[in-house]
């Protein structure tokens, strides 16, 4: 059989299998070479814009799976195999594994979007979806939030960014508030002073915004006070308890008593008759 192979006909075969062969080597050869620098200057730019760490190995996996993909279907152009077939099931794959993981891809859907628009990060506390704790991890599809508690919660990004988020860390400051009660008799306008000296006498109490100490009630047996100091994120629970401790007794000092609630219960006596 190889005796009538003659030079002509291996000639033919080369051209026919070699040639593209070696143009499909040579494709994935400087294909690779290209998808490798392509990626390397995307995460170059990602990293140049800030953009964050889990959301740059994202954007870097797909882009790269993305390119080799696209690189396979050329590579089996070159080689002579109809590329239309293969690129139908692709997207009939696509759509079938679409369909099966809606929940997933709005939970994808909202941690890219939460990534790129940063609404919080890392290290912030959050109010969300129920729960009020520190961000300890942004994940592609779920955000761990530490609870003051030490409880670990695990939110959905699809709900976390379709509902409100209170950041607490936005602005860097925040505002205490605690509601005091004093007595009718109590002289007002030197129990107000006395409330905001207590106040400014605390050196993380901030000086602008000021503290406001104002009435805000005559309720049944108490005229009530509302004071809110304001002071950076990261104290304003040691500031909370300092009012609570120590309200009480910088009221005493002038005189001023802080009554408790009282319930006065009259009985009516029935009268003994008599035999």
């Amino acid at each position: 059989m190889l005796e009538n192979l003659n030079a002509e006909t291996i000639l033919n075969v080369i051209l026919e299998y070699g040639v593209p062969i070696i143009k499909a080597l040579l494709l994935y050869i400087i294909g690779g070479w290209l998808i490798k620098r392509a990626v390397k200057i995307i995460g170059k730019l990602m990293e140049k814009r800030g953009y964050e760490i889990t959301l740059q190995k994202f954007l870097i996996n797909i882009i790269t799976y993305g390119l080799w993909i696209l690189l396979l279907v050329a590579l089996i152009g070159t080689l002579g195999i109809e590329t239309a077939g293969l690129a139908a099931a692709l997207a009939a794959a696509g759509l079938a594994i679409g369909l099966a993981l809606q929940g997933s891809l709005s939970n994808f859907a909202g941690g890219v979007l939460l990534l790129l628009f940063k609404p919080f990060k890392v290290g912030d506390t959050i109010e969300a979806q129920g729960v009020t704790g520190t961000v300890k991890e942004i994940d592609i599809l779920q955000t761990k939030i530490l609870l003051f508690s030490r409880k670990l919660a695990i939110v959905p990004n699809g709900p976390l960014l379709n509902g409100n988020i209170i950041n607490f860390n936005t602005e860097g400051i925040l505002r205490c508030e605690t509601t005091i009660g004093v007595s009718y008799d109590a002289d007002i306008p030197k129990t107000l002073e006395r409330l905001r000296k207590l106040c400014t006498d605390h050196p993380l109490v901030l000086e602008d915004p000021a503290p406001v100490v104002q009435v805000v009630e005559n309720a049944d047996s108490s005229i009530n006070i509302i004071v809110r100091p304001y002071t950076l994120t990261a104290d304003v629970w040691t500031v909370n308890f300092y009012l609570q401790e120590n309200f009480v007794s910088a009221l005493a000092e002038i005189g001023v008593e802080v009554p408790f609630p009282q319930r006065v219960i009259h009985q009516a006596v029935k009268p003994v008759e008599e035999k």
